[in-house]
């Protein structure tokens, strides 16, 4: 079993910057494909960014790309994922994966998952 825990979450402005952590415990993640997802109110759960196990390859939505890095730190079994130049359409509660099973960075992508975090609430003012 995984548990994962989001933290850095809360309220930004426009244009400002949040980083947001995923640690794991219970069992290494090393061997797992990471990624991010979020839910805004009234909409579905989407797909944000993935990542390798290996960190070298990495999947965004399109409307983050160039703002938001998802990155990994194997030795502490935790995931990262930098968001930059926020824009109110990013408010969301995002929620950290893993992909314990394919532990691929496009599986976790289409929705492959085998364990979620409980959320981490993001909300950006105009």
């Amino acid at each position: 079993q995984v548990q994962l825990v989001e933290s850095g979450g809360g309220l930004a402005q426009a244009g400002g910057s949040l980083r947001l952590s995923c640690a794991a415990s219970g069992r290494t993640t090393t061997t797992c494909a990471m990624g991010w997802f979020r839910q805004a109110p009234g909409k579905e759960r989407e797909f944000v960014a993935t990542i390798s196990v290996s960190g070298s390859t990495t999947y965004y939505r399109d409307s983050v790309k160039g703002r938001f890095t998802i990155s990994r730190e194997s030795a502490k079994n935790t995931v990262y994922l930098q968001m930059n130049s926020l824009k109110p359409e990013d408010t969301a509660v995002y929620y950290c994966a893993a992909d314990c099973t394919a532990a691929t960075a496009i599986a976790l992508r289409s929705g492959k998952i085998d364990y979620w975090g409980q959320g981490t609430q993001v909300t950006v003012s105009s």
